[in-house]
């Protein structure tokens, strides 16, 4: 007579494996980097705490202006080829509006030509590029004098078409735009083209000048005190910002909604990371096990960082609105223990089926044993 026991196998093994999941067992908890230990050798582990906020804001707040940019002070506006000129000389309309007053200014203009050249009556062919406005009244003054008695001359440019700077990127509008007679800067540069806000990644807008490229982390220069605002733009300058596209943080986890979001700006608290995504769950997440995972781009020679809050304790809210992330962080809320427990059960059934087919065989085996 052959007798296995199955049922006692079977509710053995069930019983071991509630016994571990079990809320109220005498068991260490451990978060998940705990039960991670054999993988710790690739990162460190970090608490935030106030005194890690404030060294990683001192490396955050660092702003740094080049000083060959803030050296440069522009120049009066120099005569250009393409740039339209409107040429007044005070009592002689034949000369100031050729075309006729009723015609638009633009239709009276006088056109640099290509090679820097401007015909103008009495005067013939008068090479303009190169000159200041001044420079260039004076002239035509100087040269009617011959014919004119006196003339009061006037000079201003209404197209401004031969000194630009190129917009590109995240930009609503992208192209050119022009240097004027009033000096450009690069914030009124900025706002004249307006920002992409959905697209743009404001803590890097580059500025190439010469063949050198400068970046500028646009968000913190304005958000903050600095001296932004004294940067002029000269013709031949670009502006590019740069797309948000590749700048995410990816949330994880016990949350509401767990998806990647845009990093758009250089300040994202993990506190708004959170509110973004509706929150850790209450019902199944750990106060205890919210991480922001920071990556390095080489794993062989660099550790990456694992940083920890407690978010069950009070001071968290304050330390979480203070701590800055960085593109491409990983925000991973944990489970609770009893969540780890319910999942359990909900794995449990395949093996409750099982065990009634154990009880099963083992009343087979009894009854055929005992005919």
């Amino acid at each position: 007579m052959i007798r296995f026991p199955f049922a006692a196998l079977g509710a053995s093994l069930l019983l071991l494996q509630a016994c571990a999941f079990a809320p109220g067992m005498h068991m260490q908890k451990k978060s998940l980097i705990d039960r991670d230990a054999a993988d710790n050798s690739m990162v460190e582990i970090v608490q935030i705490t106030p005194k890690v906020i404030a060294q990683e804001q001192a490396v955050n707040t660092r702003m740094h202006i080049p000083q060959v940019l803030l050296d440069y002070q522009p120049e009066n506006y120099r005569i250009g080829a393409n740039d339209a000129l409107f040429i007044t000389v005070w009592d002689h309309p034949e000369l100031t509006v050729p075309g006729g007053p009723q015609q638009p200014a633009e239709a009276n203009s006088r056109v640099v030509r290509s090679d820097g050249t401007l015909y103008y009556p009495f005067l013939g062919n008068v090479q303009v590029e190169g000159l200041e406005l001044e420079q260039l009244r004076q002239l035509v003054a100087d040269r009617l004098a011959r014919v004119i008695e006196q003339p009061q001359v006037d000079v201003n440019v209404i197209g401004f078409n031969s000194q630009k700077i190129v917009v590109s990127g995240a930009f609503n509008t992208r192209g050119y735009l022009p240097i004027t007679a009033e000096p450009l800067t690069l914030v009124q540069a900025v706002g004249m083209a307006g920002i992409d806000k959905a697209r743009a990644d404001l803590s890097n807008l580059t500025l190439v000048r010469d063949g050198v490229t400068y970046t500028l982390d646009y968000d913190r220069l304005t958000d903050r005190p600095s001296n932004i605002g004294e940067i002029y733009l000269r013709s031949g300058d670009k502006l590019h910002l740069a797309l948000n596209d590749s700048r995410k943080i990816f949330v994880m986890g016990e949350v509401r909604t767990p998806r990647p979001l845009p990093y758009s700006t250089s300040r994202m608290t993990l506190s708004e990371v959170l509110a973004t995504v509706g929150g850790p769950l209450q019902e199944t997440a750990s106060g205890r096990e919210v991480y922001v995972i920071r990556g390095v781009e080489d794993l062989e020679t660099q550790k990456a960082t694992v940083f920890q809050l407690n978010a069950s304790s009070p001071t968290a809210f304050i330390l979480a609105d203070q701590f800055e992330m960085q593109p491409q962080d990983v925000v991973f809320v944990g489970p609770a223990e009893i969540t780890r427990w319910n999942r359990f059960i909900s794995q449990l059934f395949p093996s409750a089926n099982i065990f009634r087919t154990t009880l099963t065989i083992d009343e087979d085996l009894r009854d055929r044993s005992a005919n």
